[in-house]
């Protein structure tokens, strides 16, 4: 029977044997689809079925002599135990630096060689630098091919699953109207065409749903709109007569999903195409006529999606107020359990996820639950399997990440729990992150701050006790779509004008600290950008602050109050009191009694 390494060298082996076939030195694979999603259907899982790495994340690079799997500090643990015995090196990635696969590349592929990427799963922004940077060493970049399906023979289908109606009253604006607002964007900026491939943007432009995407509730498809009308590119049967004569009334025309590249390849020579370079992929981009005048933005959908309007707000608070309502029926029978029956991390992610599946509107979970102790805590993308996973038992730190898809929201939120005794050091550890998802939670800032600028308000603790993250301090959220969402960020990002910070957008705030070996720390809430209101009730002009719309309490037993000011525990406390007026009227019995406990005042 294979091992998991022993099927990672066999298959290496196999990408070696398709190179020297081919005259190519090196082929590069990434995390990437034709759509550049972060969470990928099985038939572009490439990356992990060549090197048994399973996070969500990372660069694979091969050649005739070396292997290197590049990753950031999410991952580091876990990848190398996952590459232990492939023969794969993994190369640790520091923050910011996206091109570590580059530099590789030009120390293990001679002046005059080939390196292949398929073009198709290959970001048109990524494919020009990595093209002009192999260049300068005489190095060719080939994207005609597909490798993968000479290695893989058993590569899975594309998805099948059909594609629904996001209905109202939760799809609050018509689709009709957000074509027409896309067309008018579309006009400002000159151009007759827009290319669109990001799977969120042509779900929320065309109010479709579907569930191709694990988490997600997005569909495989593209989108070419004019000024008349809309070409849905996507697979046959997905979407039924009566959704298809729905989408022929607001013009929106189904064709093969397979003929994008070829409507590319047809526009007329007068035609100028609005194109998101970080949002489509070379492959296609390269089928466009030369006689063709592109113009480079970001998608306008992007933006428009980003701001929630009044109605999503208020569906996206009840969605929040549903999830709420079974963490605390969660956390109340967990707590009750613990030294009572066997607890596991297993446990964790079955008994939370069938709370939330008991809630009205709850489709789906919106990312892997996330339940850490103690150790495994420490890996931000940690997740428990049955080969692999902990009893919750004896003393520590127990991290849950978790979150859930709902027709009015997508939720996100992370806590921290004391099992047994905590010592100082995480006392100590869990104040400081505490401190910092209050500060940036505190924060007023003006319209249009790029969210960059505010990620040190909330590292400012750790810095000052010399402590350091590696991921972002937080990412936009969909609107039941993508968990992960932009165009906003708030981390080291180098900020661009896209990222500019509006009304009614959803951001989480997650700062982390996280003691390899030992345990991880993470306090997750999810924040919404609106009007700055002053003690008198006015609004400020152009100042915006977070509204938390997350509700579950932040556990109180692992605080240092020493390390806590008044004015953190008077937010504290206003937070835990609105989380408490607003659940207890729909809890009974144990839960409500855990979350009166759980939301005392300090």
């Amino acid at each position: 029977m294979d091992t998991p390494c022993s099927s990672t060298l066999t298959r290496i082996a196999r990408v070696r044997e398709v190179l020297l076939d081919n005259a190519l030195d090196a082929l590069l694979v990434p995390s990437a689809d034709p759509h550049l999603s972060e969470y990928l259907p099985a038939r572009w899982q490439a990356r992990q079925w060549l090197s048994g790495f399973t996070g969500s994340m990372a660069t694979l690079a091969i050649t005739a002599t070396h292997a290197a799997l590049f990753a950031d500090s999410r991952y580091w643990v876990q990848a190398e135990a996952e590459l232990d015995g492939s023969g794969i090196a993994l190369v640790k990635i520091p923050a910011g630096n996206a091109n570590a696969h580059i530099d590789w590349l030009l120390e293990h592929v001679p002046s005059g060689g080939r390196v292949a990427a398929d073009g198709a799963v290959l970001g048109l922004a990524a494919a020009r630098t990595l093209e002009s940077t192999l260049a300068a060493k005489g190095i060719a970049l080939d994207t005609s091919r597909d490798l993968i399906s000479l290695v893989w023979p058993a590569r899975p289908a594309l998805p099948i699953d059909a594609v629904y109606a996001h209905a109202p009253p939760y799809a609050t604006v018509p689709r009709s109207a957000k074509l027409a607002a896309l067309r008018a964007a579309m006009h400002e900026l000159g151009a007759t065409h827009h290319f669109i491939s990001s799977v969120d943007d042509v779900a929320w432009l065309t109010n479709l749903r579907g569930a191709d995407v694990q988490y997600n509730p997005v569909f495989l498809a593209h989108l070419l709109v004019d000024a008349d009308s809309a070409r849905l590119f996507i697979a046959d049967g997905k979407v039924d007569a009566q959704l298809a004569a729905t989408l022929a009334a607001d013009r929106v025309t189904l064709e093969p999903y397979a003929e994008a590249g070829a409507a590319l390849s047809s526009l007329p020579p007068a035609a100028t195409l609005l194109i998101d370079p970080r949002r489509v992929t070379h492959g296609l981009i390269a089928q466009v006529p030369k006689s063709v005048r592109t113009i480079e933005a970001l998608n306008p959908s992007t933006r428009a999606k980003s701001r929630k309007n009044a109605d999503e707000a208020a569906h996206i608070r009840a969605a929040m107020l549903e999830d709420g309502v079974a963490m605390c029926e969660f956390y109340a029978w967990f707590e009750q359990a613990l030294g009572r029956e066997r607890v596991t991390e297993l446990t964790i992610d079955e008994k939370l996820s069938a709370a939330r599946a008991r809630r009205p509107g709850f489709v789906g979970l919106s990312f892997p639950v996330i339940a850490g102790f103690n150790a495994n805590g420490a890996m931000p993308h940690y997740r428990a399997t049955p080969a692999s996973h902990a009893v919750i038992e004896g003393n520590g730190l127990l991290l849950i990440d978790s979150g859930g898809q709902y027709l009015g929201g997508t939720t996100d939120i992370t806590r921290v729990w004391p099992i047994g005794e905590s010592s100082a050091a995480m006392k100590r550890d869990y104040t400081l992150v505490l401190k910092g998802t209050l500060a940036l939670s505190r924060t007023r800032f003006p319209r249009g701050t790029l969210g960059p600028m505010l990620d040190a308000i909330a590292r400012a603790p750790l810095w000052a006790e010399g402590i350091e993250f590696g991921h972002g301090t937080g990412h936009g959220v969909g609107y039941f779509l993508n968990v992960h969402e932009g165009p906003q960020t708030i981390s080291k990002a180098i900020p661009d004008a896209t990222m500019a910070m509006e009304a009614g957008m959803i951001t989480s705030i997650e700062p982390g600290v996280y003691r390899a070996g030992h345990w991880g720390v993470r306090i997750e809430n999810l924040v919404m950008n609106v009007p700055a209101v002053t003690p008198e009730g006015d609004t400020f002009a152009e100042m915006l602050e977070f509204e938390t719309l997350t509700l579950c309490p932040i556990d109180t037993r692992c605080i240092d109050f020493a390390l806590l000011r008044e004015d953190e525990r008077t937010w504290l406390n206003g937070y835990h009191a609105m989380v408490r007026e607003r659940l207890a009227p729909r809890l009974t019995g144990d839960a409500r009694a855990w979350l009166e406990a759980r939301t005392a005042a300090i």
